[in-house]
């Protein structure tokens, strides 16, 4: 079409074109995993609370990038596609703490436009329900006690959040992390079919993963939340670590980025979007039926909160041993 024939018809016509075209038009969601799991559960929140919502005309396609968990999707959006103002990249926790400990390879915390930070999980101190552990402080003086006697399992090896969450717990107690007794499976699920069974006696996992284990049966209860604050709903008479005297957070949240070569102007119409879209009760909605807790920052104060985080992980890591990106 050429937009400079002077019919009103043809003009109207492109000016239409040109006002559909932009961020919002043909969107794309990249989840770093293959189908099912937290990437793809985030990249479809985005792709209902946007459509429900009405801030964009077409469905929000979503497309499948795994590996590292997120370090390909990573270095394809930077190396690859840096400009793309519709695609935006699902991230969570994990995402920053594989930063920190340079496995994204050459590529930093600096080299993306961190967007949108949707919703956020809490880490927590679970046990089996006949546990004779009731408190923060019971557990750490079964660990003081016989450190040999407490196995913690959870989800990952070493380096892992819930490997963070476990040596957190067992630097609370005053112990070297590396003497404690650590069982890595792979997921949740295995690792409170064995908390349950009596193989380990503590399994650091997260808040809502607890939440809906307890909803379909499992006999297992919760020592604490890794939050500021206590947590809404059913989980609300759990108290925080903090609570118990130990200072000890682990937010798990979930987000967005895009390239680093996205324009101000289509990054600014992504964050204004963002910042209506989780400020209504429909959006509080649909995060809550995901099982995540509130947790909305966007553009610079993500940004700013997003280089903190990193360079804790940085620190925690060296503090722990492991290896740290340079």
């Amino acid at each position: 079409m050429n937009c400079k024939n002077p019919l009103i018809s043809l003009a109207l016509a492109c000016a239409a074109m040109a006002a559909v075209a932009g961020p919002l038009d043909k969107t794309e969601c990249i989840a770093p995993a293959k189908p099912g799991g937290g990437f793809d559960l985030t990249c479809k929140l985005a792709q209902s609370a946007l459509m429900e919502g009405k801030y964009i005309s077409d469905p929000m396609r979503i497309s499948y990038m795994p590996g590292g968990i997120g370090a390909v999707a990573y270095n394809a959006i930077i190396a690859q596609r840096p400009a793309e103002a519709n695609t935006i990249v699902a991230f969570s926790g994990g995402s920053l703490l594989n930063l920190a400990q340079g496995k994204f390879g050459r590529y930093n915390e600096n080299d993306v436009r961190w967007l949108a930070a949707v919703g956020s999980d809490f880490g927590a101190i679970i046990v089996a329900e006949g546990s004779p552990l009731k408190t923060m402080a019971d557990l750490v003086a079964a660990v003081k006690a016989d450190p040999t006697k407490v196995v913690f399992g959870a989800g990952g090896t070493v380096g892992s959040q819930d490997w963070m969450k476990s040596a957190l717990t067992a630097r609370a107690a005053g112990l070297d992390p590396k003497s404690m007794r650590f069982v890595a499976f792979e997921g949740g699920g295995e690792a409170i079919t064995a908390l349950q069974g009596g193989h380990v006696q503590v399994y650091s996992g997260d808040a809502s993963e607890a939440e809906e284990q307890i909803k379909a049966g499992a006999k297992i209860r919760l020592l604490a939340v890794m939050a500021d604050k206590r947590l809404e709903g059913s989980l609300s008479k759990v108290p925080t670590a903090k609570e118990q005297g130990f200072d000890i957070e682990w937010p798990i949240i979930r987000g967005y980025y895009v390239g680093p070569k996205v324009s101000d102007a289509d990054y600014k119409i992504w964050v204004d979007t963002f910042n209506k879209m989780m400020a209504t009760p429909a959006y509080a909605k649909l995060r809550a039926e995901r099982g995540l807790f509130q947790f909305n920052k966007t553009g610079a104060d993500l940004d700013a909160y997003i280089k903190g985080r990193v360079g804790y992980y940085r620190k925690l890591a060296a503090d722990f041993g492991l290896n740290v990106a340079k």
